[in-house]
């Protein structure tokens, strides 16, 4: 009696992925009745409405500082046609930039770090190129090269990227001390815009901090952690913020997004910062 599991017949050689002769003979593409589609278009709509918003901001080129915050996005401003700054960094060490937002010299690195995150690879794979879109579920690619060929091969450099996310953070760190100053530069004052920027900071050296990278900086190539104590207690620490790295990254995403709306709607004259002393 047939089962309906039975192998391929040799008819059907030449096939491949889940047609494969050498798999079970199922009519479905797979057998789950859960609505698991949901989740890779969640996260396909969530990064999609992250990249429109982040590429309307980078390239408006207007309405990035206002004191004494400045955005996340622009900072530090590199560019020739930065507007006078002076709460955070003013480092005009390129060119007017032909004119063009001097966002693009920054974004670069935060979004480098991103795009090869452990975590966002896993991400954009499923929401956007179903390799695999779910648990369960074949990819509808015929061949997987894996991250072997140009321009995955790319990924590599995620660690590399890390070390700059850690001086981007640092910027950022920067920028929030200063936000405890009012409009006329004076110490001692918080507003609104501080507590948005203080969770903004925290979120993401969370993040950056509980990546792969720094995970395996703090305890690998060790053979004994009993010898080292200290990066042992470190790597524990990590390991923990590692086991919220998915979290973390949303988390951080959507702070720095309102950092940056924050500053935008008090540069564009929406509203005053209220201040709290």
């Amino acid at each position: 009696m047939a089962t309906g599991t039975e192998p391929h017949p040799p008819s059907s050689a030449g096939a491949q992925g889940v047609r494969d002769r050498s798999r079970a003979t199922i009519a479905a593409g797979h057998l789950r009745t859960d609505r698991w589609w949901l989740a890779p278009a969640g996260t396909a709509a969530g990064l999609l409405a992250f990249v429109v918003y982040s590429t309307w901001r980078a390239f408006a080129n207007a309405d990035y500082y206002h004191a004494p915050y400045v955005s996340p996005f622009y900072s530090p401003c590199l560019a020739q046609n930065c507007k006078p700054m002076h709460a955070g960094p003013n480092w005009e060490i390129f060119g007017p930039w032909w004119g063009l937002s001097p966002a693009l010299l920054i974004l670069i690195f935060p979004l480098g770090f991103r795009l090869t995150c452990y975590y966002y690879r896993k991400a954009y794979y499923r929401g956007f190129w179903a390799s695999p879109p779910a648990c369960a579920v074949p990819e509808p690619h015929k061949k997987y090269t894996g991250e072997t060929r140009f321009p995955l091969i790319l990924q590599n450099v995620h660690r590399y990227f890390f070390y700059a996310a850690l001086v981007v953070a640092g910027i950022l760190t920067y920028d929030t001390v200063l936000s405890f100053r009012n409009e006329k530069y004076e110490w001692g004052h918080m507003g609104l815009g501080t507590l948005v920027f203080l969770l903004n900071i925290t979120l993401i050296w969370a993040y950056t901090l509980s990546c792969h990278s720094c995970r395996h900086i703090v305890g690998g190539r060790l053979k004994h952690f009993s010898k080292h104590p200290v990066r042992y207690r470190l790597w524990g620490w990590v390991s923990k913020l590692n086991g919220r790295h998915m979290l973390l990254a949303w988390a951080s995403l959507v702070s720095v997004a309102l950092a940056d709306f924050y500053v935008y709607l008090l540069a564009s004259g929406a509203f005053d910062d209220p201040r709290f002393f």
